[in-house]
This record gives C-alpha cells, sequence and structure tokens, in this order.
C-alpha cells in the first residue's frame, strides 16, 4: 500500500481536555475496541494484541517535545478513516410547546445528557449542543456534597456539578461561566459513582457524536 500520513492534526488544548482524551484511548485499548486517534472520532485504529512503543523527549531552544508513538504490522491491525467511533448521537427535535431541545442518546439507548430547556429556534438549540460539544469535554467536575470549588484556571468554559437532589438520587449539571445550565443529566442515578460514570460518558461521547433531527 502506498506509504504515506493517514491523518495529521494540530490543535492547542488544555490538560483537562487532553485528560480525556488519552483516557477515551485507554479506555478503548482496555476494551479491545477501535480506538479513535482523532478528537472528533473519526479515524480509529484496532492494533494487534502487542505493539512495538516508542516515546521520545526532545528540546529545542525554549521548546520541549513529547511523541509518543506505536508501531504494527499493517496486515496485523486495521485502520478506518470517515467513521463516526462516537457511542453517542444528539438528537434535536421540537417538543409539544413548539420549543427546540436536544439530548444526547448512547447507542445502547440511554438518554445521557439533554439541554434541561427549550429553545426558540433550531439555531438557538444547535448553537446549545455545540457549546456543550466544546466544553464538556474539558470541564472540571464539582461535588457538591464536599463543597468543594472549582480552580481559577478551568479546564474549559463550562463546570460539571454534581449534586444529590430531594429524593436521594445523585445528578449532574454542565453550568457556563455565565451561570448558564447548557446541560444535565436529565435522571438521577443511584449512586454518586453511577452519576460520575454518566458524565464521564458525556465527556467522551460528545467529540465526533452526529446530530440527528426527529419528531420528538
Amino acid at each position: 500500500m502506498t506509504d504515506g500520513t493517514i491523518h495529521e492534526s494540530t490543535e492547542v488544548q488544555k490538560r483537562r481536555r487532553l485528560a480525556t482524551f488519552f483516557g477515551r484511548l485507554a479506555d478503548r485499548f482496555r476494551r479491545g475496541e477501535a480506538v479513535p486517534v482523532d478528537d472528533d472520532q473519526s479515524v480509529t485504529i484496532d492494533p494487534p494484541a502487542e505493539a512495538e512503543v516508542d516515546v521520545e523527549l526532545t528540546r529545542a531552544g525554549d521548546d520541549v517535545r513529547l511523541d509518543v508513538g506505536l508501531e504494527w504490522p499493517e496486515a496485523d491491525g486495521e485502520v478506518e478513516t470517515d467513521v463516526v467511533a462516537s457511542k453517542a448521537r444528539f438528537e434535536l427535535y421540537e417538543d409539544a410547546g413548539g420549543k427546540y431541545r436536544w439530548r444526547l442518546v448512547h447507542r445502547n439507548g440511554n438518554v445521557i445528557a439533554d439541554s434541561g430547556e427549550g429553545y426558540a429556534s433550531r439555531q438557538k438549540a444547535e448553537q446549545g449542543l455545540e457549546s456543550v460539544r466544546r466544553n464538556a469535554p474539558g470541564a472540571y467536575t464539582v461535588d457538591e456534597s464536599k463543597d468543594e470549588e472549582a480552580p481559577e484556571e478551568g479546564g474549559s468554559n463550562a463546570t460539571f456539578e454534581l449534586f444529590e437532589d430531594a429524593e436521594g438520587g445523585w445528578r449532574w449539571r454542565l453550568v457556563h461561566q455565565n451561570g448558564n445550565i447548557i446541560a444535565d443529566s436529565g435522571q438521577g442515578y443511584a449512586s454518586k459513582q453511577k452519576a460520575k460514570q454518566g458524565l464521564t460518558s458525556v465527556q467522551n461521547n460528545v467529540p465526533g457524536a452526529p446530530v440527528e433531527e426527529t419528531d420528538s
């Protein structure tokens, strides 16, 4: 097969979003699933059980560069491009009151996030879900039961707030720095751990999640 670059991207990311990116890779490696190599989850690799790992740390003037490479015979691992590796999709719809809403639906059928509010137009709803797509992966999580606060140097322009509701269930909401709630869990979880797993699933799956319009 012809030699050449299959995919290359360069982007400045904050540490929290980098952590989500590498965490998603680690999770897929651990499960033995195809691994998305780009943030949009449109290029995946399915390496063999063993691969050569090359780690190089270099200095050039005032810059430091860390390169981590994997290498394996192409016949032993599959590479796919133009795929949808996210395990969720955004559904955009008009509710009974004429407002536009979105929900994030996992491939298992569970709604793992929703807009929480209705928007006056489809455009506003789309802007809302794109804000979630941008901010959720790098957002810090604060546990309100521990009276935690997000650090001033945030991972994104929003923060996940984890809290216990009046019925004893655990929920989360994603709050923009302007004070608006841009997403919530939509349901209560039986435990704090389950709620954390839910918001982690959102962080992992909003990048690259396709948007589909539905009737309701």
